[in-house]
């Protein structure tokens, strides 16, 4: 009876902590759209379209981003971070480098990014 009950009482601690972590999950993801669609801050949207939403003007400058569930979150971070390690010539800024976006930030926008499909 004491092992059936330690069983339930770790079952219900490890269900709270997987819960915790998908919705802390779950509000970094949103932070990290949050700064990829706002002027003030990442901006991505004005040179790059997201999630199949095609984008009339300053949007496509950059490439179309899809599939980046697949990329390493470091692959991602790395580009956002400096992109011109990859790419010396790149137009895009890199918002690690200058200051732009924190380390949290950009953790955040991987986070999102993470979700496309």
């Amino acid at each position: 009876m004491k092992l059936a009950k330690s069983l339930l009482i770790v079952t219900a601690i490890i269900g709270f902590m997987t819960s915790s972590s998908f919705a802390a999950e779950a509000e970094l993801v949103r932070e990290g759209e949050q700064i990829f669609m706002t002027k003030g801050a990442g901006n991505c949207l004005a040179c790059h379209a997201v999630n199949g939403k095609e984008i009339d003007g300053p949007g496509s400058l950059g490439p179309k981003l899809q599939y980046l569930s697949a990329w390493p979150e470091q692959a991602i971070y790395d580009k956002i971070y400096n992109p011109y390690t990859t790419n010396p010539i790149s137009v895009m800024p890199a918002f690690g480098i200058n200051g732009w976006l924190s380390d949290g930030e950009i953790k955040a926008v991987v986070a999102y990014l993470k979700t496309i499909k």
